[in-house]
């Protein structure tokens, strides 16, 4: 992503977040969502006391954690200065940002298909910098764009890749524990074989 790229605009949040025809989820599905994630730590011995989202486009899933989870404490980013000061986010890129935080839940929902292949890869880098228990990884692959994705609603402009690209990063720092949702290595809780890999 360049600067300020322009295709982040009112436009594109109105058509893959705000208008029920075209866009990719709505409150109801962000709420399932939500409702899996913490569910799914405690089932693990995790707890969710912070969350970083990192690309929080309309702010949803922020405002679920709001109003179901309103001790959590939430930090919501975006790479668009249009959407970070619209719907109430931090301005970030994520691959050239790292904070000094870190986080029990780390959300990343269709951001990395958009990055160079560098800029991705640093990407990950950061977003485990900043993840104390769990991330939680969207990125869309050649093979999602082309055999699950309904591409009305998906953006043409993403940087397709094998998924290879991005668990071969991922494993340096994480182990995959199931539905998206990757473990710090360093971590103390422990996971049955077939629920890690």
């Amino acid at each position: 992503m360049k600067p300020h790229d322009p295709r982040f605009d009112e436009a594109y949040y109105r058509r893959f977040y705000g208008t029920p025809r075209t866009r990719i989820h709505g409150a109801k599905e962000v709420a399932h969502l939500g409702a899996g994630l913490v569910e799914m730590i405690a089932w693990y011995g995790g707890r969710v006391r912070s969350v970083l989202e990192v690309g929080a486009g309309v702010g949803l899933l922020r405002d679920w954690f709001r109003e179901n989870h309103p001790k959590v404490g939430y930090v919501s980013t975006e790479y668009s200065p249009y959407a970070a000061a619209q719907y109430g986010h931090v301005q970030r890129d994520i691959s050239t940002w790292r904070g000094k935080r870190q986080f029990d839940l780390v959300v990343c929902q269709g951001v990395l298909p958009y990055l160079e292949d560098r800029a991705a890869l640093a990407a990950i880098d950061n977003l485990a910098a900043m993840t104390r228990g769990f991330l939680y990884l969207e990125a869309i692959t050649r093979r999602d764009y082309e055999t699950v994705c309904d591409q009305k609603r998906t953006d043409p402009g993403m940087r397709l890749r094998p998924a290879t690209f991005y668990r071969k990063r991922l494993a340096k720092h994480f182990q995959p524990v199931g539905g998206g949702l990757y473990y710090v290595h360093e971590g103390p809780l422990v996971f049955w074989e077939l629920e890690s890999g």
